[in-house]
């Protein structure tokens, strides 16, 4: 798949990615896939998006996207991509102290540490101006304590710390603001418990519980009045990369659909050659082509500075690498009929996993929403 508005140091990343990836097994564990995670920050590619001068590449979401799309192309996507490097560093990088960021910017670029993402909560997952995670001050001490749940947290287990999303209190008005603070794995009152999941990943899923975890006073990331705006920050390339995520899934189910129906023959010739088969195939092609489109977009406005612009974008990106993502995998299910079931082909396991570009990490129905209320201007029913 090839695009025209890519530079040449992009098709550049972009091809020597795909070699990679094509050298390693399908990550069908967890030491498969800290194998794959460990390889990859070797060759720079998990912190391709951080400033140069923390460790990183230098290269934006722009660069971190196609990463995270060609792995994923190959059969080999990487979640933690999405949080770690993307989320997290992001944050950091933009808005942490500067002991923050060398703290944990090359770190975080070179792969022997991870961040997970803390937001959603069992009652606030789109709105998230329910989160009731709360921090306060210690009046005696300075250090905060964070009291709250979070639910679908990622890699916890794997992860150094989390950036856990609290509200603290404004001292102006009395409400709550959204603030961000880096809680470490270890400390005392923050436990963890997997969710049992059907979905087939390597990184497991985690409900967390915050019991007065008291955390020094920079552990806040950033400016305490600043907190959506520190908090949106994430949440864009969060999208974006979820947007690749989604792509490089749909490649690679159809890519396999497409090897099969070359081959395959019940009458004369291959099943390829019978437009039931060839046209619904084209056009899974078609709308990975235009969602790959409007992820890029998405990306150069966030690169640019283009917040806002950017919001819109990714939005878009995600919500069509969602749909022609689970379009892509059912048609390569059909195309293969009984073998699409089977664990030789490999296409089965991706019909739960390409729901997630669905749902995750908003659905499609929120993202509806704020296009018919920011783009389009129409009155919210909420």
């Amino acid at each position: 798949m090839t695009t025209l508005i890519e530079s040449n140091e992009h098709k550049s990343l972009r091809e020597a990615v795909a070699a990679f990836a094509q050298t390693h097994p399908h990550t069908t564990n967890a030491e498969d896939g800290k194998r794959l995670w460990q390889d990859a920050a070797k060759l720079g590619y998990i912190g391709v998006n951080l400033p140069e001068a923390y460790g990183g590449g230098g290269a934006g979401i722009t660069g971190l996207s196609l990463v995270l799309e060609e792995l994923g192309a190959a059969g080999n996507p990487l979640l933690m991509m999405i949080v770690s490097p993307a989320i997290c560093g992001t944050v950091i990088a933009r808005f942490g102290t500067e002991e923050q960021k060398r703290a944990w910017l090359p770190s975080l670029a070179d792969g022997t540490r991870l961040m997970a993402f803390g937001i959603t909560e069992p009652d606030a997952g789109s709105n998230s101006h329910r989160i009731t995670t709360t921090a306060r001050r210690d009046p005696a001490t300075g250090d905060w304590i964070l009291t709250g749940r979070k639910v679908f947290v990622s890699g916890v287990d794997i992860a150094d710390a989390t950036l856990i999303v609290g509200r603290t209190e404004d001292a102006r008005t009395g409400r709550l603001k959204p603030c961000l603070f880096i809680v470490p794995r270890d400390a005392p009152g923050f436990e963890r418990r997997p969710i049992d999941m059907e979905l087939n990943a390597v990184e497991r899923q985690f409900e967390l519980t915050l019991d007065d975890v008291r955390l020094p006073a920079d552990a806040l990331v950033g400016d305490e009045d600043a907190g959506l705006l520190q908090l949106f920050a994430g949440l864009n390339p969060e999208r974006v990369m979820t947007a690749a995520f989604g792509i490089g899934m749909g490649r690679y189910a159809l890519s396999r659909a497409v090897e099969y129906a070359r081959e395959r023959t019940v009458w004369k010739t291959p099943i390829g050659a019978h437009q039931a088969i060839a046209h619904p195939l084209a056009q899974a092609h078609i709308d990975l082509e235009l969602a790959r489109l409007m992820m890029q977009k998405a990306a150069h406005l966030y690169d640019a500075g283009d917040d806002v612009g950017a919001g819109e974008a990714a939005n878009m990106a995600k919500y069509a690498a969602g749909e022609a993502c689970v379009k892509a995998v059912d048609q390569a299910v059909h195309t293969l009929g009984g073998n699409g079931l089977t664990r030789e082909f490999g296409l089965a396991r991706l019909i739960t996993a390409s729901r997630v570009a669905r749902i995750a990490p908003v659905s499609r129905e929120m993202i509806l929403n704020y296009v018919s209320h920011q783009t389009l201007g129409l009155p919210k029913s909420y």
